[in-house]
């Protein structure tokens, strides 16, 4: 991996060197626009209308829309003077339970890692999150944004999470079918939970496969070996609104056999860990 930036970590007095890589990476299949007529991928030009020409990159400034009716321009240089403290640091605010944060205010994850020399400080920072359970609420400026962020043990590694401001979340409030209280029944609700009990199990990632991806790719495999596309397969019809206990009957009959296996699993899980306690203790 290529790391994207160079800096350090600071809390109080301490100072530990890193670099920041991507974590992450999205997996879409990505398209380019052609021209229906003869095949020829389209061209996205930058143009100026009141010029009448395509413009180059150098002509090109930053313009801000202000409420009477200008642009205001901002070039590299005022960008670059403004008083940005973290640009080459990670600088932790706060301490916090990662439960307090509400996972709507990630954005991307970046693994840290420790520059030479930085072995330690860095393992030791690991080690009292871990032991404390508190991950770190910290201000960090990538690619000239200053943005508030999350640094948390994520296996021998840091993580930081980059995370918008409370302003930048749209409320709630806003969604007009949530605020009526609606009445529940209470076998309704304890139907939902045996159900929701059902079909919960530890969270194993590797099971999960974007098989719409999988599924698209194959078919563009076929198409380009001359084959004809995939069968269409038509979507499920809305039909008629089943009624609610119906539907929670239906569905606890389909995954009784799911919860009695995930239970055999557990309590196999169960003894095989209480097994190896009592081996090693002996």
């Amino acid at each position: 991996m290529r790391s994207i930036w160079k800096g350090s970590i600071s809390f109080g007095l301490v100072n530990i060197p890193v670099r920041l890589y991507t974590a992450t990476e999205e997996k879409d299949v990505k398209f380019n626009s052609l021209h229906k007529v003869c095949g020829t991928q389209i061209r996205y030009r930058k143009h100026c209308p009141t010029c009448g020409r395509d413009v180059e990159q150098d002509e090109i400034v930053r313009g801000f829309p202000h409420e009477a009716g200008f642009f205001v321009t901002i070039d590299d240089e005022e960008l670059a003077s403004l008083p940005v403290r973290t640009t080459r640091q990670v600088e932790i605010v706060d301490f916090v339970d990662l439960a307090e944060i509400d996972p709507i205010y990630y954005q991307k994850s970046y693994y840290l890692e420790p520059d030479t020399g930085a072995e330690k400080p860095y393992a030791l920072l690991r080690r009292a999150m871990l032991d404390t359970n508190k991950v770190a609420v910290a201000k960090v400026a990538i690619r000239q944004k200053e943005t508030l962020a999350c640094v948390r043990v994520y296996g021998r590694a840091l993580v930081l999470e980059t995370m918008f401001y409370p302003d930048e979340i749209r409320s709630s409030e806003r969604l007009a079918g949530i605020h009526a209280e609606v009445p529940l029944g209470e076998r309704e609700l304890d139907m939902a939970i045996k159900l929701v009990e059902n079909l919960s199990e530890p969270f194993q990632p590797d099971k999960y496969e974007d098989t719409y991806r999988k599924e698209l790719l194959e078919l563009i495999q076929r198409k380009a070996q001359g084959a004809p596309g995939a069968a269409v397969h038509p979507a499920p019809a809305a039909g008629k609104v089943i009624d609610l206990m119906e539907a929670l009957e239906a569905s606890l009959r389909a995954t009784a056999p799911q919860a009695g296996k995930r239970r055999q699993v557990k309590t196999a899980r169960s003894r095989a860990t209480k097994g190896k306690r009592e081996t090693g203790a002996s």
